[in-house]
């Protein structure tokens, strides 16, 4: 999936929240939040499946209490991996796909090719 072009970017998008800048993004921190199979997921489902340009936690589906989606979102935009936006009382996410493939090319390919290990 190809990333959005500057031009295709909504105007009126609230400000991110804070993130790392992406020249200080560091790939042992970024492994680590990949470490985990939801935030993988996540990671994966928005690179796979996402249209718009910003999506709130129910778009992924995730049968989790929002507490623990909450903490795992968090962790991805503290590494880096996503941006969040606040929209009114929700938090939508979408990947950072220019940052990473600028500072660590071929991860976000890596992600779109692994499988979750549905037997678990």
């Amino acid at each position: 999936m190809l990333a959005p072009s500057i031009a295709s970017v909504p105007a009126d998008l609230p400000l991110p929240l804070a993130e790392p800048d992406a020249g200080e993004l560091r790939l042992e921190i970024v492994l680590a939040a990949l470490a985990d199979p939801l935030r993988l997921t996540i990671i994966r489902k928005l690179l796979l499946e996402s249209e718009a340009y910003d999506h709130p936690c129910g778009w992924f589906g995730f049968e989790r209490p929002k507490s623990s989606l909450t903490h795992h979102f968090k962790a991805l935009r503290e590494a880096g991996l996503i941006r969040q936006r606040q929209y009114g009382l929700e938090r939508r996410s979408r990947v950072r796909t220019e940052d990473l493939d600028a500072r660590f090319p071929g991860l976000l390919d890596l992600v779109r090719a692994w499988r979750p290990d549905l037997s678990s």
